[in-house]
């Protein structure tokens, strides 16, 4: 199996209300629209696989559970930032799918189908405790970190979490959430759904 390492700064939006019960429940919960929409995008800083630098690139794993998540049959799609060549597509397409290993490996067993690759400009920003990520016009959402008040500038984070991306996640308000790509469909500007942001380091 194929080494590879990479490390940068990830955040999602979700159609759950706050906060997410996949979190607290360990994924046996049911969605609190009863199927899950989710946009996990990841900024990658620094990482490369088999010699085939990624510094600077950015994807996003598009999912939908039609129920629990820990019940499986999730539909992924993956995007992938256009500025990626056909060998920085290939091997993240492996990282992203658990392919080559690391922490996506052990959410493999729940797909149960593959939608599809988009290639898409992608832009991916933070200001503070603020992030937005825009997938051209398939995807385009925002986040607003729960500040904490023992830790001003900090956000309330919850830890010791069943999460591919990190064991430690940052509590968000989704402020903007807007997703039409592989037949995931949902728009949202209440302010009242889940969102969560963390650092991230993978390797395999």
């Amino acid at each position: 199996m194929a080494g590879f390492s990479i490390k940068g700064q990830y955040m999602e939006t979700c159609n759950c209300t706050l906060l997410c019960p996949c979190i607290w429940s360990n994924l046996t919960a049911r969605p609190t629209e009863g199927a899950c929409d989710a946009a996990v995008a990841m900024r990658i800083d620094e990482g490369q696989k088999d010699g085939v630098k990624l510094d600077g690139l950015a994807f996003v794993v598009m999912l939908h559970s039609p129920g629990p998540m820990g019940q499986g049959n999730l539909t992924v799609g993956l995007i992938v930032d256009e500025a990626a060549n056909d060998q920085q597509v290939e091997a993240i397409r492996t990282i992203a799918t658990g392919e080559a290993g690391g922490p996506m490996a052990a959410l493999a067993p729940l797909v149960g189908k593959i939608a599809g690759i988009e290639k898409r400009p992608i832009r991916f920003t933070q200001q503070g405790l603020n992030f937005t990520l825009t997938a051209g016009e398939l995807v385009d959402q925002a986040c607003e970190g729960l500040e904490s008040a023992v830790k001003p500038g900090e956000a309330i984070s919850i830890d010791n979490v069943a999460h591919p991306v990190n064991s430690r996640l940052s509590l968000a308000r989704a402020t903007r959430s807007k997703f039409h790509a592989f037949g995931i469909d949902w728009e949202d500007l209440t302010g009242t759904r889940n969102g969560h942001f963390a650092p991230f380091s993978w390797q395999a």
